[in-house]
């Protein structure tokens, strides 16, 4: 089989190589074809793969291209993991945000509206050139925003577009270890948008257990989430909320912490990563060595400001290894050999949740097979958690059509209806300061 993954000069593409290395069985890819738009950071990351390859026999083969529609071409599944802008554009969102007193983070508030509007237009195309080059591919979208992202291409792909997360599945798999319960014994019953979602049960022998979770404030504390939020507000709430939405729950004090850092995290990340490309650049310098002390750092600095906000302290070890990939792969292995499969995945509504339309991209369990992936039916969400869903995606909504109009207005409406920016006239600063800074919102008029 033929991967193709857009974005291939990205950092985290060893990962996904990676999973792929352990994979042995019939129908497994052969070969990858990395496309980036960066051919620099192509080279790099292919040095970083070939590196990680060595030894392992049958490693699928490596070719690198700047050419989208030579790599879309008789792809049997595509990975998109594009980033807009790059990590500069990350860090003018965050900075332009947090100057008007709002959340910048990429993919909650304004910061993901804008990373957004610059994406989706790309997204878009590339859509249309799958459907035109690789009709029968299936699409696996990385790329955030990502349940944002998924619609926009879903529109154009339908059900062979599937957003994939790991934030869920990490949640999930902490739960569950918290209960004393393999995770993948457990069923857990999770619903929302992505990056907006929560754990409302989780069934191990078809008894919920998380009520006993609930009510024990020390096993409460031995985990992220409950160090982060609280037990007593967990306990308000009678479910697990992913751990974005710490940005909307602790608003004010996740916007302080972020003003308050000497760097923002794009900022972070844009510097880190110029000095890992720039090192691999030395032939001298072991490439994959080099990657994984990288990596190292950056999984361990993930929401720092929200955990120093909360008083969560540092990561749990277990939470420091890739996620993502395992998912794509299982996803990807569920498809291609009719394997089935559960997962919490990114997928059409159709149905499942009664206060979206059936075309609005969900992030609920799903069953996986050859025919691809069909969301679980799900007991309705309590109130709140219906406002603060129907509220995003009306946001969502409005990017779609700023995008597909480039109208102005569209854009504007997108940052002021949103839950984290409290005014029309931030909301008017805010694309002005966008599209000053951002050539990939010149289409806005």
């Amino acid at each position: 089989m033929k991967l193709t993954i857009l974005g291939g000069g990205g950092f985290r593409v060893p990962l996904v190589y990676g999973a792929l290395l352990g994979d042995h069985a019939d129908g497994r890819v052969t070969r990858v074809v990395l496309h980036d738009v960066d051919a620099e950071r192509l080279r790099a990351i292919a040095r970083v793969l070939a590196e990680r390859a060595a030894g392992v026999p049958d490693a699928p083969e490596v070719t690198a291209t700047t050419d989208l529609d030579e790599a879309l071409r008789g792809a049997d599944f595509v990975f998109s993991a594009i980033r807009v802008g790059g990590l500069e554009g990350r860090a003018d969102d965050e900075r332009i945000a947090l100057a008007e007193g709002v959340l910048g983070q990429e993919t909650v508030g304004a910061g993901g509206i804008a990373f957004g509007l610059r994406t989706v237009p790309v997204a878009v195309d590339i859509a249309r050139r799958v459907a035109r080059l690789a009709p029968d591919a299936w699409v696996i979208n990385f790329t955030n925003p990502a349940g944002l992202v998924t619609e926009a291409m879903s529109r154009h792909l339908g059900d062979r577009v599937i957003g994939i997360c790991d934030s869920p599945v990490g949640l999930g798999r902490r739960v569950a270890r918290v209960l004393g319960a393999r995770p993948a014994e457990a069923w857990v019953d999770y619903v929302g948008l992505n990056h907006l979602g929560w754990v409302r049960g989780l069934r191990i022998a078809g008894r919920d257990e998380l009520p006993r979770l609930l009510a024990d404030p020390v096993l409460l504390g031995s985990f992220e989430e409950g160090r982060l939020f609280g037990a007593d507000w967990l306990r308000s709430l009678g479910a697990i909320p992913n751990e974005y939405l710490h940005y909307y729950y602790f608003n004010r004090e996740a916007v302080h912490a972020y003003r308050e850092a000497g760097r923002t995290r794009g900022a972070f990340l844009r510097d880190q990563q110029a000095g890992f490309y720039a090192g691999v650049a030395d032939p001298a310098v072991p490439a994959l060595e080099l990657w994984d002390r990288t990596r190292a750092e950056r999984e361990a600095t993930y929401m720092a400001e929200n955990r120093e906000a909360a008083g969560a302290g540092e990561r749990e070890a277990e939470d420091l290894s890739g996620g993502y990939e395992n998912v794509a792969l299982a996803l990807m292995r569920a498809i291609a050999r009719d394997e089935r499969a559960t997962l919490i995945l990114n997928v059409r509504n159709r149905g499942t949740l009664a206060a979206l339309d059936g075309d609005a991209v969900i992030e609920v369990p799903c069953l996986v097979d050859a025919h691809g992936a069909h969301p679980v039916a799900v007991d309705p969400l309590p109130g709140h958690a219906t406002g603060l869903v129907c509220a995003v995606k009306a946001v969502e909504r409005e990017v779609l059509d700023a995008a597909r109009s480039g109208s102005r207005t569209a854009a504007v409406k997108a940052f002021a209806l949103h839950p984290l920016v409290d005014s029309v006239n931030v909301a008017r600063r805010l694309v002005d300061g966008y599209t000053a800074v951002h050539p990939g919102l010149a289409y806005l008029r």
